[in-house]
C-alpha cells in the first residue's frame, strides 16, 4: 500500500468521522446555551455557557419530572434487557443442545420474528395488553421488552458453536442436573454473546419511542424519549422547553456512552466468537 493511498484513505475516514461527530458536538454546545442563544447565536460555538444552571433547571422543571422519566427509562431498559437476555440464553441454549419435536419449526418462527419490524407489532400488543388491563402501566413496556428474537437466534448459534458437548457431559457425570449445567457451564461460556444481546436490547429499549407512545398516557410513566417529545410539542408556547429538550437529549445519551465504553470489549468479542465452529 503506497503512501498516497494511505493518505487518501485516512482523509476519507477523517471526513466520515467529522460527519458523525458534528451532531454530537452541536448537542454539547447547544446544551450549554439559553433558549434565546439557541436561535440567536452561531450553532457550532459557545455563547454565554451555563451548563450547571441548565442542568439544575432541567431536573427541577415541573417538580423534577425529567428525573422521573430517567428512572423510568432505567427501569424499562435495565429490567427488560436483563430479562430478555436470560430468556434468550435459555431458549437458544435449549435449541442448540437438545433434540425435541418441532425444534426446527420453532427456530424458523424465531427467524421470522427477527424480520418483522417491531412497529408492526405495537398495535396488536396494545390490544392484547388492554384485555388484561395492563395498558398505561409499567408492564405495558416491560413485557414486550423481555422478548428478543434476535437474542434467541444469536444464543442458538453461539451455544451450538462455543459450548462443547463433552464439557456438558462431564458436568452431568459429576452429578449436575440440566439446570445446573446451563447455569454453571452454558452461561459462563456464552457470556460474550449475552453481553452483546444485553447491550443491543438496552439501547433499543432506551431509544424506543413508538411503543411508549401507544401504550402510555400517564406522564409519570413516560420514558425519556416520549417525555422529551412532549416537551418539544409545547415549546412554541413555552420557549424554555427548547433548551430543556436539548439538554435532556444530551443527558439521555450519557448512560449509553458509559455502557458502550464499559462493554465494548465484550461486545466486539460477542460478535465474532461463536460465528465459526472450530
Amino acid at each position: 500500500m503506497t503512501l498516497k493511498y494511505k493518505t487518501l484513505v485516512t482523509a476519507v475516514l477523517a471526513v466520515i468521522a467529522v460527519y458523525f461527530l458534528i451532531p454530537v458536538y452541536w448537542l454539547i454546545v447547544a446544551y450549554t446555551k439559553s433558549s434565546a442563544d439557541l436561535f440567536g447565536s452561531f450553532g457550532l460555538w459557545f455563547s454565554h455557557p451555563s451548563p450547571i444552571a441548565n442542568l439544575k433547571t432541567l431536573f427541577s422543571y415541573q417538580h423534577g419530572i425529567y428525573l422521573r422519566w430517567t428512572l423510568n427509562s432505567v427501569l424499562y431498559a435495565g429490567v427488560g434487557s436483563a430479562a430478555a437476555t436470560l430468556l434468550a440464553a435459555a431458549a437458544g441454549y435449549g435449541m442448540a443442545k437438545f433434540r425435541f419435536t418441532g425444534r426446527k419449526t420453532a427456530f424458523n418462527l424465531i427467524l421470522a420474528g427477527v424480520l418483522i419490524p417491531s412497529t408492526a407489532l405495537t398495535l396488536p400488543l396494545y390490544l392484547l395488553l388492554s384485555q388484561f388491563d395492563m395498558a398505561n402501566s409499567y408492564w405495558a413496556l416491560l413485557l414486550p421488552s423481555m422478548v428478543s428474537p434476535f437474542g434467541v437466534y444469536l444464543c442458538r448459534i453461539y451455544a451450538a458453536a462455543a459450548v462443547p458437548d463433552e464439557l456438558m457431559e462431564a458436568a452431568r457425570l459429576d452429578g449436575a442436573g440440566e439446570f445446573r449445567v446451563f447455569a454453571t457451564v452454558g452461561l459462563r461460556i456464552m457470556t460474550p454473546a449475552l453481553v452483546t444481546i444485553f447491550l443491543f436490547q438496552f439501547v433499543g429499549i432506551w431509544n424506543n419511542y413508538f411503543l411508549p407512545l401507544i401504550m402510555l398516557s400517564d406522564p409519570h410513566l413516560f420514558p425519556i424519549t416520549l417525555g422529551l417529545t412532549t416537551w418539544q410539542s409545547f415549546a412554541s408556547r413555552d420557549p424554555i422547553l427548547y433548551q430543556l429538550t436539548v439538554g435532556g437529549a444530551f443527558v439521555s445519551v450519557i448512560p449509553l456512552m458509559i455502557m458502550m465504553v464499559i462493554l465494548q470489549r465484550f461486545w466486539k468479542t460477542g460478535i465474532t466468537q461463536g460465528s465459526v465452529k472450530e
